[in-house]
């Protein structure tokens, strides 16, 4: 286990208390790999997330920053599903809308396989550089066409050879364990200019406290935020937070900001004694939320059901291993291709495509993400299958 942390890696308070403990996570949840027996051998750590009653971020106190290799064969995309891409679209479409960046710079910190940073120069003209140790270039071809480089490393800002003009950072800093330094660390990539735009989007842990969702709690995401806390964190570092709004079914928060000019906070940003609240009732919510799914798997395969889960990314990863499921699930399905084939860690379930439901028709279906419920409806309906239909 790493080492306790006493003090919150956000506004370095001691105010912290525990909230959730899980003893053994696989230390990775979208890494691909290829056997049953590789995957259940896979290694696993504690995870203790604590709150910081001074701020509001929660973390995971024993995260060990060295048992996540990010350059190794990890599949986090989600742009193989209609409804992301539309997402991410709207999310082009409205930068384009707030900054002119035709012939300008762009940086965009953890690009993964780099689809938005090339949605982004269609949409807007803009001179990409994406930064992330897992980048594919072959997943991406065209993409020197629109003017994108990438480097296929961590972020350092001493490799960040002009400052850019624009800043994006999605579904990277809930991975980020030291979020100040990481603050500090893109302060030094813009380079003291106040015209630079920042873009950051990230998972919302306001809802995850509401809900009891320990689907959305693995070891990879050590650090979580609110939409006051992620604010806080921004103000902290001397930037003002212009816009912020959950987006994508409440999920994720949607934050811009600039370098500093003193502008009061907004609205939104306004939530500590509610999210307080939250905490001080989550390890009960997350106990009940947890004995509800394992009774609902369990009960349906003991009356020989066959129970499927759409999903084989992080949130199917933590919702079979938290609740140590196995047998119980018969199927695990997702629509990404590079997942097929390949093994789930922790558990060893294979990843199969749609189409296999043809072959073995499930009775239960559970939807790891409400907001593909729809969608993953209607690709049912077209295979003629109708079984009881839920998600998480």
């Amino acid at each position: 286990m790493g080492e306790e942390l006493h003090k919150c890696p956000a506004c370095g308070s001691g105010a912290v208390a525990e909230i959730y403990r899980l003893d053994a996570i696989p230390v990775q949840s979208c890494i691909l790999l290829d056997s049953a027996e590789e995957a259940r051998d896979f290694p696993r750590r504690p995870l203790l997330l604590k709150f910081c009653d001074d701020c509001g971020f929660v973390f995971n106190a024993v995260f060990e920053l060295e048992q996540v290799d990010y350059a190794s064969t990890t599949e986090e995309s989600q742009h193989f599903s209609g409804t992301f891409n539309r997402f991410a679209k709207e999310l082009a479409s409205e930068v384009a809308s707030l900054y002119d960046l035709k012939g300008k710079k762009t940086l965009e910190i953890g690009c993964g396989k780099g689809e938005f940073l090339q949605e982004l120069a269609e949409q807007t003209g803009t001179l990409g550089l994406g930064v992330d140790p897992g980048f594919i270039p072959e997943r991406l071809p065209g993409a020197d066409g629109h003017e994108i480089r990438f480097q296929r490393e961590y972020f350092d800002p001493e490799t960040i050879a002009e400052t850019p003009d624009f800043v994006v950072c999605r579904h990277t800093l809930e991975h980020i364990p030291a979020v100040g330094q990481f603050m500090d660390d893109i302060a030094t990539a813009i380079d003291g200019r106040t015209d630079v735009g920042i873009f950051f989007e990230t998972p919302d842990v306001r809802r995850v406290l509401d809900e009891g969702a320990f689907w959305d709690i693995y070891y990879e995401h050590c650090s979580y935020f609110t939409l006051g806390s992620h604010a806080r964190l921004f103000r902290r570092a001397g930037m003002d937070v212009t816009k912020l709004y959950l987006a994508y079914d409440d999920q994720y928060i949607i934050q811009y900001a600039e370098p500093s000019t003193g502008r009061p906070p907004l609205p939104e940003e306004d939530d500590l004694d509610a999210v307080r609240a939250l905490a001080k009732s989550f390890p009960a919510k997350v106990a009940e939320i947890r004995a509800y799914w394992t009774d609902f798997v369990r009960s349906r395969h003991a009356e020989g059901k066959r129970v499927a889960i759409w999903g084989g990314g992080s949130k199917g990863v933590s919702f079979l291993t938290t609740n140590g499921l196995g047998e119980e699930v018969a199927q695990v399905i997702d629509i990404n291709p590079f997942k097929q084939g390949r093994y789930l860690p922790g558990t060893g379930h294979l990843v199969s495509g749609p189409d296999s439901l043809k072959e073995t028709p499930p009775d239960t279906v559970i939807v790891m993400n409400p907001i593909y419920l729809n969608e993953i409806g209607a690709d049912l309906a077209k295979m003629g299958l109708t079984p009881e239909l839920v998600a998480v």
